[in-house]
């Protein structure tokens, strides 16, 4: 397993949340960075929230270990946040995993995306091939730690509940022969994913 360590003690520590705020505890926030709710319940990202599944042939996942501060910190998701207004999903999940984790969108190649959708607020996984190697590193203070996992031992972690209900689905796409085709939408993760992602 290859990974990135966040700071250790000893080492300047990150600050915490603002006080309800799961998000950017340091640095300037966005539009999109707020809660938006429904009957369907309380999701993180006012125009929705992107993440990026990127897959290394000789390396596998590329995982982000969350930061303690965070919801479901101390789980094991994938570099992403909430959408800019008027952003594209597949453009914002590359925004996020670059700040996040350093990831340099010109290294990676869109192989689809998956779509989970309340209605007032959409999720969606934006699945990547690493064609120039690279290693991620920690750029901002939403992981504990950033690491490479193959995908046979990536349901092993303790993963953010909204990523483990929709890695089976995904985990099956990424091992078609098809999922090399750049653009495909799949739209849903599943009944056993409506809780999935409702808190970044």
């Amino acid at each position: 397993m290859d990974s990135t360590f966040a700071p250790q003690p000893g080492e300047p520590p990150f600050a915490g949340p603002w006080s309800g705020e799961p998000r950017r505890p340091l640095g300037p926030r966005d539009p999109g960075d707020a809660w938006v709710e429904g009957e369907r319940g309380r999701f993180w990202g006012r125009f929705g929230s992107a993440g990026l599944l990127a897959h290394d042939p000789r390396k596998g996942i590329l995982l982000q270990h969350r930061a303690l501060w965070s919801d479901q910190g101390g789980t094991w998701g994938l570099p992403g946040g909430a959408l800019h207004q008027g952003e594209e999903a597949v453009h914002g999940a590359l925004r996020e995993a670059h700040e996040e984790a350093a990831v340099p969108p010109e290294s990676v190649r869109v192989l689809f995306t998956s779509v989970f959708d309340v209605g007032y607020w959409t999720y969606t996984t934006v699945a990547v091939e690493v064609v120039d190697p690279f290693e991620p590193e920690i750029s901002d203070p939403e992981s504990l730690e950033l690491a490479w996992f193959p995908i046979d031992g990536v349901a092993d972690r303790e993963l953010h509940p909204g990523f483990a209900a929709a890695w089976p689905a995904l985990r099956s796409r990424l091992l078609r022969p098809e999922s090399g085709n750049a653009g495909g939408v799949e739209n849903g993760m599943g009944s056993e994913a409506r809780t999935a992602h409702r808190r970044r």
